[in-house]
């Protein structure tokens, strides 16, 4: 969860009251935040001269963008405590009557399609509420805008600039500006090449550095006000001393953009002269249909069963009540006009996006009431249950342990030459799934078998005493046209032993003890089983109601993995129809070679997914 520092006593004067750190500490638990640190008798750093303020580090929840400076967290604390109304935001037409407007140019739909704006007018600035305009700006890029990569914010003195604006995508060495506090005029190139050193800035540089364009917003005079998402022009920057502020979003995610925006304008318009009032932007873009006014300040409306707050809580309030508790969590609550005694409506304003489903207004409520003061519940009643899947892999994993063989969790990466060339076996391209942009050398694909981890783990652990006896049962993924996601995972049991001897009928011996535990019956060919070749390993499912079900074994001389003679397939059949569900054998010594082992190795892998 983020942490947010704010001056102790400036807090205390916003809420009106003083507090112990007992107290402060007991507040922030009922309002469902943490108090994590009072620095006040703790030694401070001095900066030009003067000692920093006692500091009060609260924890917030990543949901709460809302509460990501200081005035988020007076206005919430106050309205928790009734000392003040949930405000009314809205917007407010310029004085001329004609709006900013930002037109958006089609070629930014290259690299960042989307952008809104809004004005703050007659804003007064003191220096502490300039740090932290500036403060929530970075807390939400590393928060919620995930690194300027789906949001990036830039502020601007409107009496700088001049309207109409337009957002392009332009050639980087087209883009020439002076960048903020900088004196030297630069353009796209040379910016990349002058920030990449940068602490602060050369970690965004990647989000545009290989495009073709760079997303850029000019004012009516091709001022150049920003560069997004890496930096402002010195043109247009913000001062103590700016009254009205410009603010323009570019992002890629529409949702994420609405509520960054929201959250700006929201928190700092209690500055502005009018409180609580924004002068909108219209956006003109019509290639792509997203021509409107922004910000979008109208409430949301939410209806909620009073049955339901109350079950989940185990109260039994009435909708006035639990009304009335609402209010304090800053949404405006009142009983249905069609069903008084039974549904909630709930308003919403635009500050509180984190509210997207009734639970969330029940989480409110139970704030608001006292988590402390709710009843005690026995719940007897769940519907929460293992999946059948799991449950199987516990009764295979159960029984691997009871014989003496050791579990292991290698990792589901691994490099394309430890899951194919290393057990001389091909890759067709459709099977595994590979990385795009593997760090390593090491972690380049999905593994689409649990023998190189398996393998890999005894090589680590091969100056042990031998013999060693590893399983897993785990997920190996397979890429799969036909599946949502292009590819599905698939659940497996392996086991490796790895000794002077080969410890062929050791493995032999563990499948058979855990196909008795999953009650499946070992065929013969006594029992009418075809012989001949043995089958390929497409082998096609088939019913065959005549025959009885269970599990047998075919030679296998085509498995290049394995010691010509020494592997056999795995068949079962299950309600009539058969399967090969997986092979065991003796490792080739090619690929004991591959994998650095000096012993002979027996492995066994299964798909457990045919018996459920």
């Amino acid at each position: 969860m983020p942490t947010i520092s704010v001056d102790k006593y400036d807090l205390f004067e916003a809420l009106g009251q003083k507090y112990t750190t007992e107290e402060f500490e007991d507040l922030c638990f009922e309002f469902g935040i943490e108090l994590d640190e009072d620095t006040e008798n703790e030694e401070r750093p001095i900066v030009d001269g003067v000692q920093e303020p006692p500091q009060l580090k609260i924890e917030i929840p990543a949901n709460r963008y809302d509460m990501l400076c200081f005035e988020g967290i007076a206005l919430m604390l106050n309205i928790f405590r009734g000392k003040q109304p949930t405000p009314n935001f809205r917007l407010a037409q310029p004085a001329n009557g004609n709006l900013q407007t930002i037109t958006v140019l089609e070629d930014t739909t290259k690299v960042r399609p989307l952008v809104a704006g809004a004005i703050l007018r007659n804003v007064k600035f003191t220096k502490k509420s300039y740090e932290s305009f500036i403060a929530l700006q970075d807390k939400l890029h590393q928060n919620l805008a995930r690194q300027r990569t789906l949001v990036a914010i830039g502020t601007h003195d409107l009496d700088t600039i001049k309207g109409p604006f337009t957002y392009e995508a332009r050639p980087p060495q087209d883009i020439s500006f002076v960048p903020l506090n900088q004196t030297k005029k630069m353009n796209g190139e040379e910016l990349m090449a002058f920030y990449e050193k940068d602490r602060h800035l050369g970690r965004y540089l990647h989000i545009i550095k290989d495009k073709p364009v760079y997303p850029v917003i000019y004012d009516a005079n091709r001022v150049v006000c920003s560069l997004p998402p890496i930096i402002n022009g010195d043109h247009s920057k913000i001062t103590l001393d700016s009254t009205n502020v410009f603010i323009e979003c570019t992002a890629t995610d529409k949702t994420k953009l609405e509520i960054v925006l929201n959250m700006m304008v929201t928190m700092f318009s209690v500055y502005a002269a009018e409180q609580f009032a924004v002068e909108p932007v219209e956006v003109i873009s019509d290639h792509n249909g997203q021509t409107r006014i922004t910000p979008n300040l109208s409430s949301r409306t939410e209806t909620v069963e009073v049955d339901y707050l109350n079950g989940c809580l185990g109260l039994s309030e009435s909708a006035e009540s639990i009304s009335k508790l609402l209010t304090k969590m800053a949404v405006n609550a009142r009983p249905s006009s069609e069903d008084p005694q039974g549904v909630i409506e709930v308003t919403i304003p635009p500050m509180r996006a984190d509210i997207l489903q009734r639970c969330d207004i029940m989480e409110d409520v139970g704030i608001a009431y006292g988590f402390n003061r709710l009843p005690r519940m026995s719940v007897t009643k769940t519907v929460g249950a293992p999946l059948s899947l799991n449950k199987l892999a516990d009764i295979v994993r159960l029984e691997c342990g009871m014989a003496g063989w050791s579990e292991v969790m290698p990792l589901i990466l691994c490099s394309h030459d430890e899951n194919f060339a290393w057990l001389n076996r091909q890759d067709d391209g459709q099977t595994a799934v590979r990385l795009a942009n593997p760090k390593t050398a090491e972690y380049q694909i999905v593994r689409t078998s649990l023998l190189p981890g398996l393998l890999k783990t005894l090589r680590e652990n091969k100056g042990h005493s031998v013999p060693i006896k590893v399983f897993e049962t785990s997920d190996v993924v397979y890429k799969d046209p036909a599946a949502e996601r292009r590819a599905r995972n698939e659940r497996h049991w392996a086991a490796a032993w790895y000794g002077k001897a080969s410890g062929f009928e050791e493995v032999h011996g563990l499948l058979d003890r855990v196909m008795a535990m999953l009650r499946q019956a070992f065929i013969t060919r006594d029992e009418g089983l075809a012989t001949g070749p043995g089958k390929a390993i497409d082998f096609e499912v088939k019913a065959v109601p005549t025959r009885r079900d269970g599990y047998w074994l075919e030679p296998v001389d085509d498995e290049p993995t394995f010691f010509p003679g020494r592997a056999a397939a795995v068949y079962v059949r299950l309600g009539g129809k058969e399967a090969r569900i997986g092979e065991f054998g003796i490792l080739h010594p090619s690929v004991l070679e591959n994998f650095d082992l000096k012993y002979p190795v027996s492995t066994l892998e299964l798909n457990l997914e045919v018996f459920l």
